[in-house]
């Protein structure tokens, strides 16, 4: 059992998967705003090294959420309305994960500049790399994605930008590998994850941050 845990962290330092590379990202902050948190957040692998609140508009992901004991504490509402309900430079770092392809286009970038208008020292956003088609899933209608971000437009708003998840064209819909063997081409997206991370117009999803100096 031992050798088994040390082969998964091995496993898991050498491929730095999008949970490993938030955690380096959010070392030097000590609070975090996870909008769109839902039920699973990314952070819940380390959001007990730093005050987190979730901010979900749906009520049923926001209870799964507490049930796993992620954040700190939960804003029920729409994403939209975080410049309104939270103060400007209230939180280190704020997250978008996997969120703003769920919106439009216009409403994504309004959310961007009130995550940048409330964060001090850095805005980290995760989406795939381009538009992804995504229906409802588990009852929530807020799992439909309206738009795409590539890796040139982010940069253009002046974020860093770091590709996850390996090569696009080996998954799909929500992130699901698209061949078979399972463990054969998962483990094929596993080491091109090597290469895409410093290139990410060849990932399936982008990981971007843009460092905040005020």
């Amino acid at each position: 059992m031992m050798l088994k845990n040390q082969l998964k962290k091995f496993y898991y330092n050498i491929f730095k998967n999008y949970e490993k590379e938030l955690e380096i990202l959010t070392r030097d902050c000590k609070s975090l705003l996870d909008v769109g948190c839902g039920n699973n957040s990314p952070i819940k692998h380390f959001s007990h090294k730093l005050y987190t609140v979730g901010v979900d508009a749906y009520l049923p992901s926001i209870e799964k959420s507490k049930n796993q004991q992620i954040h700190n504490d939960y804003l029920n509402i729409d994403v939209m309305d975080i410049g309104e309900k939270i103060n400007s430079k209230s939180f280190d770092c704020v997250l978008a994960s996997d969120l703003i392809e769920h919106l439009t286009k216009e409403n994504g970038l309004k959310l961007i500049k009130m995550m940048e208008e409330i964060a001090t020292k850095k805005v980290i956003i995760f989406t795939p790399n381009g538009f992804l088609p995504q229906g409802e899933y588990d009852n929530n209608p807020w799992q439909i994605h309206h738009s795409g971000w590539d890796v040139e437009e982010m940069q253009k708003l002046g974020y860093r930008v770091i590709g996850i998840n390996g090569l696009k064209s080996l998954r799909g819909e929500y992130a699901r590998i698209n061949y078979k063997p399972l463990f054969l081409w998962t483990l094929l997206s596993d080491i091109t994850q090597l290469f895409v991370r410093n290139n990410p117009k060849y990932a399936f999803q982008i990981l971007c941050v843009k460092e905040l100096n005020f």
